[in-house]
């Protein structure tokens, strides 16, 4: 996630992504989320961000927690543990 020079607009990404999953660093989340609060994050996403200066990544790790923490490789701490409700963005 990348939100150029501009605080305000980066508080309120960053509070809409912790809204919708787990603050694993900077600028990662963890979220496992049903088809329609991927849409809903996106569309607040969306609405918080200047698309023509912001950028933001959603990757689909898999149909569910456990398949998507498996295909995560970790350097350091290892992963938290798996709070169910949680795509990694």
């Amino acid at each position: 996630m990348e939100v150029e020079a501009n605080p305000k607009r980066c508080r309120q990404v960053f509070k809409t992504m912790k809204a919708h999953g787990e603050h694993w660093q900077y600028s990662v989340f963890f979220c496992v989320l049903k088809d329609i609060d991927r849409v809903r994050m996106q569309s607040q996403l969306e609405e918080a961000m200047n698309l023509k200066e912001d950028q933001a990544m959603i990757v689909d790790l898999g149909p569910d927690e456990q398949t998507a923490r498996q295909a995560a490789t970790v350097l350091g701490p290892s992963l938290p543990e798996a709070d169910s409700g949680m795509v990694v963005v």
